[in-house]
């Protein structure tokens, strides 16, 4: 692939809770910003991929404790094990094959720091970290009544526990990305990958699309993939963080704003290939006009 992807992924969470720290509470900055890692962007597309049967390596998987019979999860020579159907060798370009034919390995990279191989590869596609855009987002917390009595407290408890449920009243996130092809140029140069290819974009962009709609678990549903820009470039064209010059407010609809990135793109028009943007034009409008870009419903992938 002879160029370069800059974009942004925009993700709304509705009484979910898209990304939570440990206390249960959505994740926010020392002062108070909310925001989503890029770990809970990357997770639903590696889930997604998984389910569609193909290699993912870092990802969670369970097995039965050869002690105990257990249930724990697998180390990662397990896990490596697992879904290529050998034991991790000394044989680092064997390895490293290995390695590229898993579809989360050649999207976001991997350190694979085992005995026999110490390995580290910087992912051709790179996410930065998702900041919520929306003024008023509330954190709700909820009691929930559980069936059971908890008799490990209580030996004669007479009523089932309480347990709580935290969500976001509403929130917007949009996370900036980047795709560089040349990531993988010394690998190439050893033979064990064919490098960062068209069909690798593709099935990225494809999963990127409809992943956090698709992973509808108990805290997730609610959280629906709202907005992408992808806009491909010259390979030797470097920009800055796109979310930066994208703003949200609501209104009847909601309105995402591109006055700023379109200003911005339409300076460097010569030296990009294409825009496309999509969006849910049944809840959301755009303000702004990209210059040549292209707008689909992001749930029909039908042009608009």
């Amino acid at each position: 692939m002879n160029k370069r992807v800059y974009g942004v992924l925009g993700i709304v969470s509705i009484m979910a809770n898209w990304n939570a720290d440990f206390s249960g509470y959505p994740k926010t900055t020392s002062d108070g910003h909310v925001f989503g890692s890029d770990k809970a962007l990357k997770y639903p597309m590696k889930k997604m991929w998984d389910n569609e049967r193909k290699k993912v390596l870092y990802i969670k998987s369970m097995k039965f404790s050869e002690k105990d019979s257990s249930l724990v999860p697998r180390a990662l020579a397990e896990r490596y094990e697992y879904i290529f159907g050998e034991k991790v060798e000394k044989d680092s370009k064997k390895t490293l094959e290995n390695l590229f034919s898993a579809v989360d390995v050649k999207n976001f990279g991997a350190t694979f720091a085992e005995a026999k191989n110490n390995i580290s590869i910087m992912g051709a596609v790179q996410f930065g970290q998702g900041f919520n855009k929306y003024s008023d987002t509330q954190a709700e917390e909820q009691n929930i009544l559980s069936p059971f009595r908890d008799d490990k407290k209580d030996k004669e408890a007479k009523n089932s526990t309480l347990g709580t449920k935290i969500t976001s009243n509403e929130a917007h996130y949009f996370y900036p990305f980047v795709i560089n092809p040349l990531a993988y140029k010394e690998f190439q140069e050893l033979g064990v990958t064919n490098g960062y290819t068209e069909e690798d974009y593709q099935n990225f962009k494809r999963t990127a699309l409809v992943s956090a709609t698709a992973f509808a678990t108990n805290a997730k549903e609610g959280c629906e993939n709202e907005f992408a820009l992808f806009v491909e470039t010259e390979s030797d064209l470097y920009l800055p963080n796109l979310t930066e010059y994208i703003s949200f407010e609501k209104g009847e609809k909601n309105k995402i704003n591109l006055e700023q990135c379109a200003e911005f793109l339409q300076e460097l028009e010569q030296r990009i290939e294409s825009i496309e943007i999509y969006y849910n034009p049944y809840t959301t409008e755009l303000e702004g006009e990209i210059k040549g870009a292209k707008k689909f419903n992001i749930i029909t992938q039908k042009e608009v």
